[in-house]
């Protein structure tokens, strides 16, 4: 067992790391020359409130909190490498795997486990709640583009990222919030566009959502950033 000094030493440490999220933008912002981008850590803390407002009783809602809070972790580490930046899915996977793997060392051994479980859960998208997640994720990004697109009067300018993400949220709940917010950013309105769907009907309360969504066999790879329309200049 290491000493109480080595296991402060090592939980500093994961400290330090972790706060590393705080400083690492998100890569599609920079692309799109967003000025004053998000970062990472901005991004997880969002979806972690996000999950805290789903109403579906069938869904684990503290697991889901969880899950929002560690799927980007490994970026304390390697980045955020985005599909522009011409790296494999399969190279992304075991860099980000690497990486989860060094931060479950720094912590208790069963802590440690718990979080390269969630992580590994979310990349195989091996549970309904991390399909929740991934719904959030989309969902947190295509509502930072609305508000940039606000805050710097430009509308519009960011349609590419409501393009990659049209169509693919599961959730009952997740597709009602992607058509009210669609809705409302096409409108230019500030308020409204309340129960509006993608089909344009009303959700109901969600029953036990897990069924018909399959679970994945393969890591979740690439995000749904768009590419840019030009390359990066960062070493």
């Amino acid at each position: 067992m290491a000493s109480g000094a080595t296991r402060m030493q090592k939980l500093f440490e994961f400290i330090k790391v972790v706060g590393q999220l705080k400083n690492v933008k998100r890569t599609g912002w920079i692309y799109r020359r967003v000025p004053d981008p998000e970062s990472v850590a901005d991004h997880m803390y969002r979806m972690a409130i996000l999950a805290f407002l789903i109403r579906d009783e069938c869904l684990n809602k503290d697991k889901c909190m969880k899950l929002a809070l560690v799927h980007d972790m490994a970026e304390s580490i390697v980045g955020d490498i985005a599909p522009a930046d011409n790296v494999s899915k399969e190279e992304k996977h075991r860099r980000e795997e690497d990486a989860m793997k060094h931060i479950s060392t720094l912590v208790d051994e069963e802590i440690g486990k718990e979080l390269y479980s969630l992580w590994e859960e979310y990349e195989y998208q091996r549970s309904a709640e991390a399909k929740l997640v991934k719904d959030l994720d989309r969902f947190e990004m295509i509502f930072q583009a609305y508000e940039y697109e606000q805050t710097h009067h430009r509308p519009g300018e960011l349609q590419d990222f409501y393009n990659s993400t049209e169509g693919k949220f599961q959730h009952p709940e997740m597709v009602e919030w992607d058509g009210a917010l669609r809705a409302l950013r096409s409108t230019g309105e500030q308020h409204g566009a309340e129960g509006q769907s993608a089909a344009g009907a009303t959700a109901t309360q969600p029953q036990c959502s897990r069924a018909g969504l399959g679970l994945r066999t393969e890591p979740e790879g690439q995000t749904d950033q768009p590419s840019p329309p030009y390359r990066s200049t960062r070493n």
